[in-house]
């Protein structure tokens, strides 16, 4: 097998990896959490339920016929999981405008293939067919070397910032970005991506300087759909819906039509011209008849931010994993959706909406109160182990916003 083959075949993979991670954002509301490795955590979330459930009913505090009842729920749970996963791409519009969103991933590999000067790094031959995070990690670590003799390498450093933003990175990410220069400031797409990022930092907030990186985006290519996508979600957060109805008005024509993401967006749009004509097409202020309009362009959400108390921080190491988790005050114990992190970004603010939910699990707006609950997972896994750090607010209301969890236990 050739080096070029060799090179083209993890490129594809790596490709795949990251339109895995930005495709559930793309279907969901246009303000989301800082986006992490939702599929993922998932998964290890589904594989760890089980054992803790019967580890609950061994202990008494589960009894048998409701071990039973959650098994099955965890099981049907598990199928829809896996369904989805092995669904055609052909079937999910978002794919397609993930992939189209992703354009410029291919030329930034191959910039990155010249950088990293390897090709039998490349080589199925010499690889698992699925690269394990040391792999990643070690290969960043070459980049990051080679970064650091050539730091002009405006090349290297996007390279740097996407595979770093793909892995949930967002600090490291937004630094590589900086050092961008002359090629992010000529490619529309990379400006929406470091806008992306540090709009993820923030909060799911696009004020300051990621609405300047859109509009310069915009200003190159006025038809950019990550730049169109994204300004419509800060036109969301102003209330400006006849911002909201040009920016994704603009988007919905490069959709594929009637796809579910064009249907969406076409809702959208649609509802925003509603909410221009009850209000004369001015951006409303907080209060107003057509800003209680607005949640029907975005779902409601629970909004916070996760720090850990200074008595336990040293007990800590920076890439520990962080999950948070929403979890219903009555019911099942299974998690309605769920956040991962590393310790080296707190203070981290998170977003929890129905968008969130995991497949086949009920929706947050579907219960009164939920418990916000932050981990540290000292054993690497979702499910809870002693010597794991946590924090939780329970009683939160759907559409709280401002709620601060301190990680300031540690699990038995």
């Amino acid at each position: 097998m050739t080096a070029i083959t060799g090179f083209i075949l993890a490129a594809t993979l790596l490709l795949l990896v990251v339109l895995a991670i930005l495709l559930p954002p793309l279907l969901r509301a246009p303000k989301t959490s800082n986006a992490v490795d939702r599929r993922e955590a998932n998964l290890e979330i589904f594989r760890d339920q089980l054992s803790e459930l019967e580890r609950d009913r061994s202990e008494g505090s589960l009894a048998e016929a409701d071990f039973e009842q959650a098994k099955s729920e965890l099981q049907r749970r598990l199928l829809e999981e896996v369904q989805s996963e092995n669904a055609t791409p052909g079937v999910s519009g978002g794919r397609k405008t993930a992939l189209a969103l992703l354009l410029a991933i291919p030329l930034a590999a191959a910039a990155g293939y010249v950088v990293l000067g390897n090709p039998q790094a490349f080589d199925p031959m010499h690889t698992q067919a699925r690269m394990s995070p040391q792999d990643i990690e070690g290969m960043l670590g070459k980049l990051v070397d080679k970064l650091k003799k050539n730091p002009d390498d405006t090349k290297g450093w996007v390279m740097l910032a996407r595979s770093y933003k793909s892995l949930g990175r967002y600090v490291e990410s937004a630094e590589a970005y900086s050092h961008g220069g002359a090629l992010l400031d000529s490619e529309p797409s990379l400006l929406s991506d470091y806008a992306e990022v540090l709009g993820q930092l923030d909060g799911g907030r696009f004020d300051g300087k990621p609405a300047e990186l859109i509009a310069r985006a915009l200003k190159i290519d006025p038809n950019e759909p990550q730049a169109l996508f994204l300004a419509g979600a800060a036109a969301a957060d102003r209330n400006d819906f006849a911002g909201i109805a040009d920016y994704w008005g603009r988007l919905l024509l490069q959709l594929e039509p009637e796809s579910e993401e064009a249907k969406s967006m076409e809702a959208a749009v649609s509802k925003a011209r509603e909410m221009m004509a009850q209000g004369g097409g001015k951006p409303s202020q907080p209060g107003s008849k057509v800003a209680a309009g607005a949640e029907a362009v975005k779902p409601e959400a629970i909004g916070g931010e996760v720090t850990i108390s200074g008595k336990i921080a040293s007990q800590a190491k920076p890439d520990d994993l962080l999950f948070i988790f929403a979890r219903a005050d009555e019911g099942p114990r299974m998690p309605l959706a769920v956040m991962r992190a590393q310790v080296a970004e707190l203070p981290l603010s998170f977003k929890f909406d129905d968008s969130m939910a995991l497949p086949g699990g009920k929706k947050i707006s579907d219960h009164r109160t939920v418990t916000i609950e932050a981990r540290v997972a000292k054993a690497g896994k979702a499910q809870s182990s002693s010597g794991d750090l946590f924090g939780n607010v329970k009683g939160v209301n759907p559409g709280s916003k401002g709620i601060k969890v301190v990680i300031d236990q540690v699990q038995p």
